[in-house]
């Protein structure tokens, strides 16, 4: 018998366990179960599901993919979650998922992502007609990308759940979801280290609500139709870029005790408050386009040691909302752009000649009691505005620029006009 040398020896043994180790590819036909593949799985296999329509509860307790061909429909039959992910490295690609419980208190919802289960992945699924249209809790970098997520669009909003919902996560990437019909788009807390990018978010109450995570992106984002566009609160370090937030019947975006964070290139248009800013220190606010809103910023509750520069303000009904003991001084050297500006530029600079004063004695008064506005036309209130302007004793703090720019930066500033939601 001929001796075997021990070197083709060691590599027909590497061979034969390299195929046993090879992952398997289960198939799940019509009328077959998806739980069953799934206990019958090893971690690193692959579920297959064809296209049909399966009542099932899914529990994924193994690092395994779970892939739709032809988007076959899971429906959770208005019962608890739809589907559970207890492990890490598990990814959910190209289903259907419905119709999930309407517990709040146990957080039903289409998938549910639970402590532990770190790297999932959620990818290209309709998950619909589901109180929560994730929950994800206690978990690393989760990647929840170009899903369509609706929720019980019956229900009373206080009685939904949230479309997204990230409680103690970190290194979460929240990219190109359409999110309507939920009580809020995406709820944040506790959850750092984020991207939220490309999200489409309409028809809720807060396009994004969120707080206590800091060091995030949000960029590229469009939440339009809602209560709220972004209320970004209680955080430090973001980054709030390129976002279109438009058409909301309150703020577009609210920066609620935000520090150290820049705000840059987003298009606010149409809402009641284009930017709500309450109580936001040493932030950069630049190159925003702040258009056709009732208010163009509120600011409020110490909002000071900001940068405000190169933003467009342009046909805000009132461009700033500004009750405080001193004025606050924007612009730097570039200055921003005021629609309502009434200076001059005699030396032909680009920048006016006197300073831009956001408002006066008599906004202040009007602010404080509506039912003055009547009277705006008087011969008493122009005189009342003139004697302010003449006699610093009777002048309003006010936010003043002292550098306003003539002519706007955003050049297509024109095409986000009339966003207001009819």
């Amino acid at each position: 018998m001929l001796a075997i040398p021990q070197r083709l020896l060691l590599s027909i043994l590497t061979l034969l366990l390299a195929q046993e180790a090879q992952a398997t590819v289960w198939h799940v036909h019509p009328g077959e179960s998806i739980e069953a593949a799934i206990k019958a799985a090893h971690a690193g296999d692959t579920v297959k599901v064809e296209r049909a329509y399966y009542h099932e509860h899914l529990v994924i307790d193994k690092a395994l993919i779970l892939q739709g061909i032809d988007r076959p429909t899971i429906s959770g039959d208005n019962l608890g979650d739809v589907i559970r992910v207890k492990s890490p490295d598990v990814r959910i690609e190209g289903f259907i998922v419905r119709d999930s419980g309407s517990d709040l208190t146990a957080q039903n919802a289409g998938i549910y992502i639970q402590p532990g289960a770190d790297r999932a992945a959620v990818v290209s699924n309709a998950i619909v007609y589901s109180l929560f249209g994730m929950w994800i809790e206690g978990v690393k970098k989760v990647v929840i990308a170009n899903n369509n997520i609706t929720g019980k669009r019956d229900f009373d909003s206080p009685n939904r759940g949230n479309g997204i919902q990230l409680y103690n996560t970190d290194g979460a990437q929240i990219i190109g979801n359409n999110i309507s019909f939920t009580r809020d788009g995406i709820y944040v807390d506790v959850s750092n280290h984020a991207i939220f990018r490309g999200n489409k978010i309409h028809n809720v109450r807060y396009g994004t609500h969120y707080m206590n995570s800091n060091h995030n992106l949000w960029e590229n984002n469009e939440s339009y139709f809602n209560r709220g566009g972004l209320a970004l609160m209680m955080v430090k370090d973001n980054t709030v870029r390129g976002n279109k937030v438009w058409g909301n019947s309150d703020h577009g975006i609210m920066l609620r005790t935000m520090q150290d964070s820049l705000v840059e290139n987003n298009i606010v248009s149409g809402n009641s408050r284009g930017f709500f800013v309450y109580d936001a220190e040493f932030n950069v606010l630049r190159n925003n386009l702040v258009i056709g809103n009732h208010v163009g910023i509120h600011l409020w509750a110490g909002s000071i040691h900001n940068q405000v520069y190169g933003n467009d303000f342009i046909a805000n009904r009132d461009q700033i909302r500004y009750v405080a003991a001193r004025d606050e001084n924007w612009g730097g050297k570039v200055g921003n752009y005021w629609s309502n500006y009434l200076g001059w530029d005699r030396d032909g600079d680009g920048i006016g000649d006197i300073p831009y004063e956001a408002s006066d004695v008599v906004d202040r008064l009007t602010w404080r009691n509506p039912m003055t506005k009547l009277l705006l036309n008087s011969p008493a209130v122009q005189t009342l505005r003139m004697v302010a302007r003449q006699f610093p004793l009777f002048r309003s703090p006010s936010i003043v620029d002292t550098h306003p720019h003539m002519q706007p930066f955003f050049k297509n500033w024109s095409t986000w006009l009339d966003k207001q939601r009819h």
